[in-house]
């Protein structure tokens, strides 16, 4: 299945004016103005292999994953570590995805925590419609809202700010470089849409230069960053707190056993992880 976006360019006003000559003289002392431009997105591609369906933006790069017998299961072992702030908050109001994926953070989101908001935030409206026909996404309700905007835009509005419990950050694009929004303003924004007790994590890549320069401009604007171990291919989780805590970690494995028992998710990794730090 291959979905394609073009961008689209409006023409300029061409309206006939009073006469000739005055049309010449306006056209000099007044240059043509083209309207903004529509973003231009890769192609949408699927694949499949034992199971599981991938997405990816007409490259080889996995941009999400489903394993079809099991669609509200998070499949990639990043994308379970993304859910990491779950042993900081057991009772999230409002959970935040910027990227939208395959969903698989989204649709866990909203089933596992039903009395919290949830929002996705996807630039591409061609995400959202196969997410929706390929990838099981519900459709939005008075807790599912889904936004087709762009993340910096989401982010930087005044009325997010504090309102947020748990952000969840993977922004890439076609060539997955690194992340397309990682500048220290950014981060502040995300910061300052945090609840007071918020956590932010973000999918990093370990071994390519953007990781470093990430992870300064996260510490530039949280008080406390930490990163679990990078996973077998090469994402790095990076967790981010508003305020900075003190790490009780008998607690901490107790909440992953519950996590575990409730979601089947490898919880205590991630403590071990967290501990790592120190």
């Amino acid at each position: 299945m291959l979905i394609k976006r073009k961008s689209i360019e409006a023409q300029a006003n061409t309206k006939a004016g009073p006469g000739p000559d005055k049309d010449k003289d306006r056209a000099k002392s007044k240059p043509k103005v083209a309207a903004p431009r529509k973003p231009r997105f890769a192609p949408v591609t699927l694949s499949e292999q034992d199971g599981v369906r991938y997405l990816h933006f007409g490259t080889e790069w996995v941009q999400g994953a489903m394993r079809i017998r099991k669609p509200d299961w998070i499949e990639l072992e990043y994308a379970q570590q993304m859910m990491s702030w779950m042993l900081f908050n057991r009772a999230p109001q409002h959970i935040v995805q910027l990227g939208l994926g395959t969903a698989a953070l989204t649709k866990f989101s909203y089933r596992q925590f039903p009395k919290a908001n949830v929002t996705a935030v996807e630039l591409n409206p061609s995400v959202i419609a196969i997410c929706h026909s390929m990838f099981k996404l519900p459709p939005e309700d008075a807790r599912l809202s889904l936004l087709e905007m762009d993340a910096n835009d989401f982010i930087h509005d005044d009325q997010r700010h504090g309102t947020i419990d748990a952000l969840q950050v993977d922004l890439y694009d076609a060539t997955a470089r690194g992340p397309m929004l990682d500048t220290p303003e950014f981060y502040k924004a995300c910061r300052d849409s945090l609840s007071e007790n918020g956590v932010m994590t973000v999918n990093l890549f370990g071994d390519h230069p953007s990781y470093a320069k990430n992870l300064k401009a996260m510490r530039y604007a949280f008080d406390q960053v930490i990163s679990l171990p990078e996973v077998h291919d090469g994402n790095v989780v990076a967790i981010a707190f508003r305020n900075a805590v003190e790490f009780d970690f008998p607690a901490l494995y107790e909440r992953a056993e519950e996590i575990k028992a409730a979601t089947k998710l490898p919880a205590k990794s991630w403590v071990n992880g967290i501990k790592s730090n120190f």
